[in-house]
């Protein structure tokens, strides 16, 4: 079962299989892993004592930063989440990245995002679409998360979500080029207006990139 694995000289967390979206472009559909590495679907949600124990035994030789993100959303399991960032701090030097939805506070009710504070050092939400309509269509979120909002529209969650995150840790927007090149443009006002820098990344179906 694979809960640390290497790319691109970084050291990524599979916590959970778990997601509440089911994006156009996920790259589980392409595949059990990425380049090399074994299989990411996992045989049963880790326990605190296995990925502990995966840690230790990982090859973290050259590695400076630890990122969650694996075949699944990490903060489906929030409190997995926060334990083993703060094992991460206490036993190492790495620096912590989160990628996520950014629809925690969805998933989790009046969960507080202040408890990523001191433990994750950046993170980088998938923004995907210019406005709710496209997010809807790209994202594809399961229709009990906009009833969870005030006015049912995940994506104004998503960029609250982004906007609170501004003041905890480094923020950043990704989006995926299967839009077009009209509504990245788009995109981009929206993290310009929003003080959020915004990483465009190619569609593939090979599994190799996954930054």
């Amino acid at each position: 079962m694979t809960i640390f694995y290497k790319f691109e000289g970084k050291m990524y967390i599979n916590i959970t299989n778990g997601c509440p979206c089911d994006c156009v472009f996920c790259i589980r559909k392409n595949g059990d892993s990425i380049e090399d590495n074994d299989s990411l679907w996992l045989e049963h949600e880790p326990s605190f004592e296995e990925i502990t124990e995966a840690f230790e035994k990982f090859d973290k030789n050259g590695i400076s930063e630890a990122v969650f993100c694996g075949y699944g959303e990490p903060t489906v399991r929030v409190d997995m989440l926060l334990k083993t960032a703060e094992y991460i701090k206490a036993n190492s030097d790495l620096k912590i990245r989160l990628n996520t939805n950014g629809l925690v506070r969805l998933m989790h009710k009046d969960f507080d995002i202040e408890k990523f504070r001191g433990l994750i050092d950046s993170v980088s939400i998938s923004l995907n679409a210019p406005n709710s309509e496209r997010y809807t269509e790209v994202t594809r979120p399961k229709k009990e998360l906009a009833g969870k909002c005030s006015d049912g529209s995940v994506f104004d969650e998503m960029l609250k979500f982004a906007e609170d995150m501004k003041k905890i840790c480094e923020t950043a927007f990704t989006v995926v080029d299967v839009i077009s090149s009209e509504e990245i443009e788009e995109c981009r006002k929206i993290s310009e207006r929003m003080g959020i820098p915004l990483r465009v990344r190619k569609y593939v179906t090979d599994n190799e990139s996954y930054t």
